[in-house]
């Protein structure tokens, strides 16, 4: 990165270099408003949250990300495979209800998130790694402060200011914006393994597997230079009586599952599995009148239907889209025009959520004799197609799972 000299004064100070820091930056650039990316970390950098849905092309493509994300060659992802107990189901993303993009990519997100970075830069957009925000002035004398890779500390004065820290969660930290998210505590222990013995299917190959256990569930996530993202989630007082180490309790879980077992027949770790417990996570207000915030900053749910990038994708490209109208002098209302549209389309992945947790969605997946247009409408929903007004699983999503579920229970063959 070249050196350059951190501005006093600025349109937009964007807070995190992720995805939805790239994007916010990427779209104020085409605007022609000034900002600039704080990051305390160096890129690149280890994150989970790997599997893209096909909606996240549709929003890199309005950030002016697609083709530099085309270049690097990530693996295709074609779909979502789910796994029970000698059950299979795939959701083809070619054969969906919504009109949209049929595939997406498994991404090692310390390569993505710096692909992002390096193509906003490369754009005109500065960005300062390795510098902390210490305090947030979101008075009419907005301003924040920042302790620089030095040592030294500045203030930069800007009109707003867009929280895209994600799990850093600087807003909601410095102005106590947060609050327990209303999902259960669960533990997730993950790491990178050798995948020498990976399905060559092609709705399998690139696909995420997502298996389930009696007490768990395991994600499976291939990438194109042969190593693959595994992690198992559940509950506490479940993961905590697994013996062992964490590499250990990864491989006794993922042994659960016959499939697993075959596929991983011998677990090599490319780094010491790491735990994060209670990710869930939620706010008490998006937005004031000079700042708001976007991403996993938000809300982040649960990784079981890979939606954190998408919404992070989401939320920046509609908040950035706001504050640009705002600092062009109109009016915005930031209930009607983020709180709510942000809010439809997480809920909806919510719903969906529960359904997983409380089996509902398990029971709908491996019916014997599914609906082919329900299954379409279901696929564009797990494709991160959650805004689609004419989806009913998406305008409707509880009773439209619930009702297909009461069908389900009354017509499947193993007669429970």
């Amino acid at each position: 990165m070249k050196e350059k000299n951190i501005p006093n004064e600025m349109d937009v100070v964007i807070i995190g270099a992720g995805p939805a820091g790239s994007s916010a930056a990427s779209l104020l650039r085409k605007a022609n408003y000034s900002h600039c990316v704080i990051e305390k970390e160096s890129f690149p950098r280890f994150i989970i949250g790997e599997s893209l849905l096909a909606y996240s092309m549709d929003l890199l493509e309005e950030a002016g990300f697609l083709q530099v994300v085309h270049d690097r060659n990530y693996l295709v992802k074609k779909g979502g495979v789910f796994h029970d107990n000698g059950k299979y189901c795939f959701f083809d993303f070619s054969e969906q209800f919504t009109k949209g993009w049929k595939y997406t990519y498994q991404v090692p997100r310390a390569d993505f998130d710096k692909t992002l970075a390096n193509k906003a830069e490369d754009l005109g957009s500065p960005f300062f790694y390795n510098h902390t925000v210490q305090k947030v002035d979101v008075s009419e004398n907005t301003s924040v402060t920042i302790k620089t890779d030095d040592g030294k500390t500045c203030e930069i004065r800007c009109k707003f200011i867009i929280d895209a820290s994600g799990y850093g969660r600087v807003l909601p930290t410095l102005l106590d914006l947060e609050t327990p998210s209303y999902l259960p505590e669960r533990v997730s222990i993950f790491s990178h393994v050798e995948d020498p013995n990976r399905p060559v299917e092609p709705e399998q190959e690139g696909s995420t597997w997502i298996c389930t256990t009696p007490e768990s569930w395991v994600w499976v996530i291939p990438f194109s230079d042969g190593i693959t993202s595994v992690g198992i989630v559940g509950k506490p007082d479940y993961i905590d009586t697994l013996s062992g180490t964490n590499e250990e309790k990864i491989e006794q879980v993922m042994h659960m599952d016959s499939h697993l077992k075959e596929r991983f027949t011998e677990l090599k770790y490319k780094f010491k599995p790491e735990i994060i417990r209670g990710y869930s996570k939620s706010i008490k207000k998006f937005y004031g009148d000079n700042f708001c915030l976007v991403g996993n900053t938000t809300e982040f749910l649960d990784p079981v239907f890979s939606s954190g990038v998408t919404l992070a994708l989401a939320t920046s490209n509609i908040a950035t889209k706001l504050v640009i109208k705002k600092l062009s002098g109109e009016e915005v209302n930031w209930e009607k025009e983020y709180v709510g549209p942000v809010l439809e389309g997480v809920n909806v992945f919510k719903t969906f959520i529960d359904a997983w947790y409380d089996g509902t969605f398990q029971d709908v997946a491996f019916f014997d004799n599914p609906n082919k247009s329900f299954k379409k409408q279901i696929t564009s929903v797990l494709a991160g197609y959650v805004w689609d007004k004419k989806n009913p699983f998406v305008t409707k999503s509880q009773k439209a799972l619930s009702a297909l579920h009461n069908y389900v229970l009354k017509n499947r063959s193993d007669g429970i």
